[in-house]
Parts: C-alpha cells; structure tokens; sequence
C-alpha cells in the first residue's frame, strides 16, 4: 500500500475534513503538547473569533444559484468545522493559532462555505474559531499529546457553546452539526449538555457525519430512524459503493443514517432520490446526485460524476459527506424544523 494510499484510509478511521493532494506535506508538531504554547485563547465576545454569524455577512451566507439563505431564522445552528490545521509551513505546534489568516481562510472557504450554509435556510448560523487540533494528531503515536490537543479544542468549543448560549440563543431551539473532527467534538458536547431530559428537548437534530460515533454513545438522544424525527442524531461515513477497508470491518455498531432516506436500514437507495450534490462553486447544484446505501459502519455511495473533484480518485468519499448529499441535508433540516414547531 503506498503512503498517499495508507493516508486515505486513516482520513475515514480518524474522520478528518481534507484530502491529501500531491506533494503537501503534512505540518508535524515540534515535541509533545505544550500547555504554554497553544496560542491565544479565543474570547467570543470579539466576532473575529466566530467563523459566521448571522449579524454579518460571511461564507455562511452563500448558496449555490437559485437558492435562498436567511428564509426563516427560528431555529439556530451550531456548527462545528473541521479539521483545517494540515500542511506543513502552518506552524509546528498540537493546536492552530486562531491568529493564523491562512487557517482561518482555509476554514471559511472550505468547510463554512460548503457546509455551514446548508443551514442557512431554516436557521441563524453560529460556528466558532476553535483551537483545532493538528492533522498529524490523528496520526501520531504521541496519544497523551493527541488527547491534551484535542481537549484543548473541546475547551473552546465549550465555552463558544456556552456564551453561544448565554448570549445570542434566547431560547431558540438549537442544532448541533459538525464533522470529521467538528463531528468528534460535537459528540462530547451532545453528551454533556443535550444528553438528559432537561436538555434534550431544545435539540431539534444533530448531523455529525465523519466520525465513527458507536450506537451506545448517548443514554437520551436516539439515533434518528425517520425524516421527521426530532431530538435524535444523524451520522455516515462515506465510501465508494462495494469497498470495505479492512479498518472498518472489526468496529463496534456505530450510527449510521442513510442522507437520502433518514432511516438506518440497508435498502439500495437510488440517485433519482437524491436532490442534488454541490461541490464546488464553479458547477453549482449538480443532479443527478449519488445513489446511497447503508453497508455494516458505512455509507455506501455511488462513484459520483463531477468535473475537478478530488472524490474521482479515490473510494473514500470523506471530503464529500455533506456535500454529496446537500440537498438532501438542507431538505431534511427545512423537515425537521417543522416538525418541531409542530410537536
């Protein structure tokens, strides 16, 4: 197995947002994690430290043609980007510096622009700066330092969440979205705040595809078994049609939602139900879209035809999660918002 080969197939174990392309190196931390060298801490009454708002205009707010943004606002999102902390020249430390505008680039023209605004339709957009933890954590042997980084990033998430909620939700109920490492770090904050009867009933969803979650992970919140359901959570992780990796054939019963039904059986769904991928600006909405399947721990897709996309080389379709399905998301989010409002 070649070394690109081998890395792809750690994108799906470890649920990480970008492909590696070419001959980007991989931004490697200098020693183990350093408490005093992680950069500066994010304070979130200062809107440089939100990657979108509702109270301005940014990549949240874009759609592809034809489509609206901003149509109703009674419902806010609170999304939770991935990794984008990757290539070598980045810096050389466990956790991104939120004063790194290439970093923050990356996020905005990435993971805000073609997945935070699936959202933007039926909700008011939130998505925090976070001390991300590096690419090459996920990698490394160094567990203890992968961990401490990693708890680093769920500190900020955390507190975002809290002032998020102290300050800009007015009792709105609230969806959780996140993926790859927004995924792994949105499912510690479904289980510490939405996880009790208290809490679960301001949830109308979370989508936190990317990551492997196991089914047992929540005691209230159930994964969700239909397209209306509410308080319940949505996850797949997405591979070419007929490919198994042997990393995935020996895991524990995780989530696993099939995007183009909301159910979690293992019916062959074809492309005519899904409404429509969007991957790069450039192409806009494409149709058809991908076919979709639910195999053990995957989501089985459809080779998709889209010009320039990096999905065409590889069966691992990670990057594509959301997007694969964006329609479909955006969709299903318009359903359950409704159904919620009606009870």
């Amino acid at each position: 197995m070649s070394k690109y080969r081998f890395i792809f197939h750690l994108l799906h174990i470890f649920g990480l947002a970008i492909l590696l392309m070419g001959s980007c190196g991989l931004a490697k931390p200098k020693g183990s994690f350093d408490p005093r060298n992680t950069g500066t801490a994010p304070r979130y009454n200062d809107s440089y430290y939100w990657a979108a708002l509702p109270t301005r205009v940014d990549a949240s707010d874009e759609v592809p043609e034809g489509l609206e943004s901003l149509v109703t606002q009674d419902v806010d999102v609170f999304y939770i980007h991935p990794t984008s902390y990757i290539y070598r020249g980045e810096g050389r430390t466990w956790n991104a510096d939120l004063l790194n505008g290439e970093i923050n680039e990356s996020t905005d023209r990435g993971s805000i622009r073609y997945q935070a605004s699936i959202f933007n339709e039926s909700a008011k957009v939130y998505a925090p700066r976070y001390r991300q933890a590096i690419y090459y954590s996920f990698l490394s042997k160094d567990t203890l330092s992968r961990q401490k980084a990693l708890d680093l990033a769920y500190e900020d998430v955390y507190n975002a969440f809290l002032y998020f909620f102290d300050n800009f939700n007015k009792n709105r109920p609230i969806a959780i979205v996140g993926h790859s490492q927004g995924a792994l770090l949105a499912t510690r904050l479904l289980k510490e705040v939405f996880d009790n009867e208290a809490m679960k009933g301001r949830l109308v969803v979370a989508y936190i595809p990317g990551y492997p979650i196991p089914a047992n992970t929540f005691k209230y919140l159930k994964p969700c078994q239909s397209p209306t359901q509410t308080s319940c959570v949505c996850s797949w992780r997405s591979v070419r049609k007929g490919k198994t990796p042997k990393w995935a054939r020996k895991e524990e019963q995780l989530i696993m939602t099939n995007p183009l039904t909301w159910r979690t059986d293992t019916t062959y769904v074809p492309a005519s139900e899904n409404l429509g991928m969007f991957l790069n600006k450039k192409e806009g909405i494409k149709k058809p879209g991908v076919g979709a399947q639910i195999h053990k721990n995957l989501l089985w897709v459809d080779k998709p035809k889209f010009k320039g996309s990096i999905l065409l080389f590889s069966s691992n379709y990670h990057r594509g999660d959301f997007n694969l399905f964006y329609l479909n998301v955006r969709s299903n989010f318009r359903q359950r918002v409704g159904a919620y409002w009606r009870g």
